[in-house]
Order: structure tokens, then C-alpha cells, then sequence
């Protein structure tokens, strides 16, 4: 049940938009083997001049930040291996490797409210947690 944020410094295609959200969504499917319809993922668009980066970049207008929410509990080789999958999923799409960043928050499932208004932890989410 992640919930992520890809913001990015330029406009992209709709089909290109639709390709980054996908390949983050594919990470997040094969590293911390969520459903693949489990699928919340936005896409925010910022005027280079609303959105900073290292000057150090060589083409700052293609850095990339993914921010994941998720329930607490992934182990740190699926860490690992998310980080790298989305990496692997978003240079095909132009986007270098050392110009994307990837913040991880957990949140325990308590503090997740779904389904109607349920406390995740009081759900069965169909998929395990601990990968």
C-alpha cells in the first residue's frame, strides 16, 4: 500500500509521464512484492525555479525525486533492491542515475487509515509486509 510521489524539473509527454509512474510502480511491485493493482503513485511537475538541485548536476532539469511512503517492516536487502529496480526502471527514460534521489518513510500500519476508515494493522492486506 505504498503511497509514492515522483517530483520531476520538466515536462514530460503524457506517455512519458505514464512510463515514469510505471517503472516506479514496477520497482515498488518487484522489490517489496506489493499487488500489482495496489497502485498509488503521483506525478508532480515543478518549474525548474520551484524545485532546487545540485549545481553540481549536469542536466539538473532531469533530476528526479521519488518519495515512498509504506508500511513499516521491509527488510533492508527489499530496500536495496527498490532503490536499484527504480534506478534500472527510470534511466531507460532519460533520467541518469546519480540525478535521482529515493526518500523511504515507514509508517507503522497503525497510522495508515484504509478500506473505510479501518487502521491497516486491523486489515487483511492480502500480501505480506516483511519481504
Amino acid at each position: 500500500m505504498p503511497a509514492t510521489l515522483i517530483e520531476v524539473r520538466r515536462v514530460y509527454s503524457p506517455e512519458e509521464e505514464l512510463a515514469l509512474i510505471d517503472a516506479v510502480h514496477a520497482a515498488l511491485v518487484s522489490a517489496f512484492r506489493i499487488p500489482e493493482t495496489d497502485k498509488t503513485v503521483r506525478l508532480l511537475v515543478h518549474a525548474p525555479q520551484r524545485m532546487a538541485c545540485s549545481p553540481k548536476l549536469k542536466q539538473p532539469e532531469r533530476f528526479t525525486l521519488v518519495s515512498i511512503d509504506a508500511f513499516a517492516g521491509r527488510s533492508l536487502d527489499a530496500k536495496r533492491a527498490l532503490y536499484q529496480a527504480i534506478v534500472a526502471g527510470l534511466e531507460p527514460l532519460g533520467i541518469p542515475r546519480d540525478h535521482l534521489k529515493v526518500l523511504l518513510r515507514e509508517l507503522p500500519q497503525e497510522n495508515w487509515g484504509i478500506r473505510g476508515g479501518q487502521a491497516a494493522c486491523d486489515v487483511d492486506l492480502g500480501f505480506r509486509v516483511e519481504v
